[in-house]
């Protein structure tokens, strides 16, 4: 399972690589400094979880596997307008379809639901919780100036203004 999160992980920088390459896009300051704390956070819950990890939990699996849709539908909706950096690129036109008609940030949702539901489905409850805590703090300084560059963009104030960040009717 570990194997199948990093696989995916690893292909999604590659992916976030090429789609910013030989573009100018503007990244906030928090994003920029968030970037490295976020990619070790990943890379502690995936090492934890594979090194002290127990016996698998299927209702956690479930979940974290449940979750993939959705990141494939927000992949597939902005396909190379996606990054894991928060970057916004100077031709971004703002997507309001796929999960984006319902929520700001389904790409959000998902990874703190991936972050909580993996070492959940292997019984380390104290890694599940502060790895949700350290992502929420993250967001909290990552977000806003994203939004805040997003809303620059023609059209995304318009379309956002009412959505919620991450589950439509919440939060």
């Amino acid at each position: 399972v570990c194997s199948l999160v990093a696989g995916a992980r690893f292909a999604e920088l590659a992916y976030s690589r090429r789609n910013l390459a030989g573009k100018s896009a503007a990244e906030g300051r928090w994003s920029r400094r968030t970037y490295p704390f976020m990619v070790a956070l990943h890379s502690d819950v995936l090492t934890e979880t594979l090194f002290r990890g127990g016996r698998p939990r299927r209702r956690w699996l479930v979940l974290l596997f449940g979750v993939q849709p959705l990141r494939a539908w927000v992949l597939w909706t902005l396909r190379s307008r996606w990054n894991a950096r928060g970057a916004v690129t100077d031709d971004l036109e703002v997507e309001t379809g796929g999960p984006y008609r319902y929520v700001r940030h389904p790409n959000y949702a998902v990874v703190a639901v991936e972050l909580f539901a993996l070492p959940m489905a292997f019984g380390l409850w104290r890694l599940a919780v502060r790895a949700t805590a350290v992502n929420a703090g993250l967001l909290a300084l990552r977000i806003p100036e994203e939004e805040r560059l997003l809303s620059r963009r023609p059209g995304y104030t318009a379309h956002f203004a009412r959505k919620k960040r991450f589950i439509p009717g919440l939060f």
